[in-house]
Formats: C-alpha cells, structure tokens, sequence
C-alpha cells in the first residue's frame, strides 16, 4: 500500500492502536463494522481523534518559530534548516538525521491521521444508539478537530486536499487540492457545526483539553483573521469577548506557572494539556528551551539548551513591560549561583532564555506544563487587528489593544495613528504578547512581512539569513505527491 495511505486511509485500521478492547481481535478482522456499535466506542473513536496532537505538538507545530524574528535553535542540522530557510521539498537534512517529527511533514502527517480519525467518528457516531446530549458533544469535538486539523494545514502548505468522509476504500484517499479560499469554507462550515454542538465553558466542570463553545468561536475568529474576513472575525473575537467565562489574568506570568494550570485556564480557552505521568503526552518542547545539561533549577530536569530568544528581541521590550519577564539573561544553576547565560558556551553567547514552559518537577523529558493555542489576549489582539482593518483604528479598536497594554504594565497605545500603523502596532504587540507559542511565523507570513524582518534577526550564531517569497508556504512533502497522483507541489516549490 502506498505511504500516503498510513496518514489518510486508517479508518479501518487506526481504532486498533488505541482501544484495548480490540487487542485480541485478528488485526484484519479490525473493522469500522464491528467497532463503531456502543457509546464507549463513540467515546474512544474521539480520543483517537485528538491522539495525533500529541505528536504533532512534541515539537513540530513550534518548531516553525525557528524561522522568525524571535526563537532559534542551537545551530544543529536539520533544525537550523528553518532558521536559513535551506529546506528542500524532500526535508532531506531531517530525513538524515531522523528529525521528521520536528518538521513540516509531522504536520502534514498528524492533521490528516486526526481529520480521518474525525471522519469516522462524524460517519459512524450519528447511528449509535446512546444519550444524545452526549453525541451531539462528541460530535461538535470532532467538527472542530476536523476544522483546526485543516486550519494547521492551509496555514502551513497553502492550497491543501479537503477531506470530509472517511476512507473506506483505497481510491478514497486519493483526492487533489483545493483552493484556500475552499478550504476556509470548510473550515467554517465545521466550526459553525462545532458551536452547536459544543457546551460553553465551565469552570465546575472543566473538559481538559477539550474545546469548549468559546474555543470553536476563538478558532473561528483566528481563521478568519488568515482568511482576511475582518468583519467575521471581529464578530466571533467579540463573541468570545461578550461570553462571559474567560478572562485575562492579573499576572502574565500566571499563564505558565505550572502550579497554577487551573486558574490559567480562564485565560487559555484551549491548550494541549501535558502529562506527566502519561507516556506520549507530554510534549518535547519545554526541554528544548532553558540552560544545557540541566542546570537551571527552574527549568526542569532535562533542559538542553537548545532553543534561544534572540538578544535583539529581548531588547526590543520596553523595561517595564511584564512580558519580559518571560525571557531571561540569566539562571540560577543547581548550587544557587547566579549564572550569566552568555558565558556558556560560544554557541549561545547571543542567547536569552525563555521561561514560558519552565517544569521544575519533570520527569526527565516529561513535562507538565500545558501549551496554550487560543487564549484571551490572543483574542483581544484579533478583535482590534480586525476592527483596525475592516473599518478603521476607532476607539474600539485601541480599547482591545489597550487591554493587552494594560496588562503587561504598559500605557495606553497613543491615539492619532492611521490604519496601517495601528495594524502595524498590533502586529508588534502580537509578537511580544505571543512569542514562543507557535504564531509569529503566521503573522509574518499573512502580513509578508517576513521577507523584511526576518533578514533582520541575526547574531553571532546566525549572521545572515535570506527568505524568499516561495517561504510564504512551506512545500507539500515529496513522499506524499508520489503517493497520491493527484496531488500537485505548491507552484512556488516545482
């Protein structure tokens, strides 16, 4: 069978890595038949539904931060790829040093492993005979998994194959690409189907991980944001806004406190949530960042020391904003000294640290920290990077940003700018609000300004760097158009 079919056509096939009742069954005999009949299938065929965000979130979906004007990696091969933009439509240098889970092509593979896995559940679930409060939810979760699966794809490849039923034969997993402009209305109609379906948040009765109606609407705003519907996405941010639940925290460093997860969640309306004691659930990512061999005490118990701030970014905070106490040029090492991060090794002298997924207790590489991927000032900023675009910098509009100000210890953004400068602030306020959490790429990218500042973010480690307009998209996996003759490489990457 061919490759591209272990990530589209695993309907029949998948339940059998995630259910325990299936493990005696004859592994050919594992079937959407004999499986989808019970409310505790329906509850299973959901979790593994979600179980491909795992992987995808271990490294990959952050790892495009490597290319921006915020994070870089310690200059190893196949990670610095991003950072000088020397990857090929293959990703050979990740292939040769087994770094594909860090890469574009995890991505690829986890979103269409996660919509089949939520094509099942939206194809077979409707006929179970079970409490239909509950069915409604579990479909709604899987409208908007099937959404945000497709949103990390169109945001990372550009034009990208819909996929809506599941594959229950060869032939159904061989389908061309759509236009983005299809895929967003997928997107929505998904999402419409997830508001429905979905209960609004409770704080005394929180789903963890799970998105709660806020998050479909959160989604909904920021996908339409990429998708240049301003008015919609105002609409939605406002929703979330006028809801009720949610909330930014007093503290910005309460976000990532590790020991205060419960009260973040008022602000991180849908996070992957970590697990410590869970194998495979506990993403790698905040062993990446802090001091190498461990030895920042707040870190956690396996730092490596292999991804920085650059120091021309850490500058560019004003010394009053809160926000820069997330980064830090210096740590405290397991003997209580004080530890200048530049006199380390020469591969770091330039780098400063960032401390939004600190774990003091992790086990090894297992961290409990949860990564945020919708949260309240995230939403404020699109409702006035919306408002700004779709009818001009109003008081509204600087009344949203202000928030976000406000709440880093900041004053009031001064009225007076016009509309490209008031976006331009706002962009800028992104990337100091939202820095290391998977999103300045996205907001270079739609904004083009990529080609402009990121050839500005140089240090000693990396001197010189050179994107080019075909970086806007990344280039669809090479193994996967051989496998699908249908599909086509991103024009820019032929």
């Amino acid at each position: 069978m061919k490759k591209l079919i272990s990530y589209i056509f695993v309907g029949l096939i998948g339940i059998s890595l995630i259910s325990c009742e299936l493990q005696e069954e004859v592994f050919s005999n594992i079937t959407s038949e004999n499986f989808y009949r019970t409310a505790g299938d329906a509850e299973t065929a959901l979790i593994a539904a979600y179980d491909p965000m795992a992987t995808m979130y271990s490294t990959a979906v952050h790892a495009v931060d490597w290319g921006t004007d915020q994070i870089y990696p310690r200059p190893v091969v196949a990670r610095d790829t991003y950072t000088l933009f020397s990857y090929d439509p293959n990703y050979s240098a990740q292939k040769s040093f087994s770094r594909e889970f860090e890469s574009p092509v995890q991505t690829w593979r986890s979103c269409y492993l996660g919509i089949e896995r939520a094509n099942w559940v939206l194809f077979k679930v409707p006929g179970i005979a079970m409490n239909e409060s509950r069915k409604a939810v579990i479909l709604g979760e899987a409208y908007f998994l099937r959404a945000f699966y497709h949103w990390m794809l169109t945001k990372n490849f550009g034009e990208v194959v819909i996929k809506t039923n599941p594959s229950q034969r060869e032939a159904d997993a061989f389908l061309p690409k759509s236009t983005i402009k299809e895929v967003y209305a997928q997107i929505y109609a998904d999402l419409d189907a997830a508001i429905q379906g979905l209960p609004a948040y409770s704080q005394q009765v929180p789903q963890f991980g799970r998105p709660s109606k806020e998050a479909a609407m959160a989604l909904y705003s920021k996908a339409a944001l990429y998708n240049e519907d301003y008015p919609k996405a105002l609409q939605m941010a406002e929703s979330v806004i006028n809801s009720g639940p949610y909330r930014m925290l007093d503290n910005i460093e309460d976000v990532f406190d590790v020991t205060k997860e419960t009260l973040a969640r008022v602000e991180n309306i849908w996070a992957f949530e970590s697990i410590r004691a869970v194998p495979g659930r506990s993403a790698q990512l905040p062993a990446l960042f802090g001091p190498q061999n461990s030895s920042g005490v707040e870190y956690g118990n396996a730092s490596f020391g292999s991804a920085f701030a650059y120091k021309k970014f850490y500058d560019s905070f004003d010394p009053q904003d809160d926000r820069r106490k997330l980064l830090a040029t210096s740590y405290i090492n397991r003997s209580g000294q004080v530890v200048p991060q530049q006199s380390i090794t020469p591969i770091t002298t330039e780098g400063v640290l960032v401390r939004k997924y600190r774990d003091p207790n992790s086990n090894g590489g297992a961290y409990e920290i949860n990564l945020p991927i919708l949260r309240m000032a995230d939403v404020y900023l699109i409702a006035a990077e919306a408002e700004a675009r779709a009818t001009g910098p109003t008081a509204k509009a600087y009344g949203y940003i202000n928030m976000v100000r406000r709440r880093a210890k900041l004053q009031n953004l001064t009225p007076g700018l016009s509309a490209a400068q008031f976006v331009d602030a706002v962009i800028q306020e992104r990337s100091w609000e939202l820095f290391a959490e998977a999103d300045r790429w996205y907001d270079l990218t739609r904004t083009g300004k990529f080609l402009t500042l990121v050839p500005l973010a140089t240090n000693n480690v990396f001197p010189t760097r050179k994107p080019e307009p075909k970086h806007r998209y990344f280039p669809i996996p090479l193994d996967e158009i051989q496998a699908n003759p249908q599909l086509v490489q991103n024009p820019a990457w032929e």
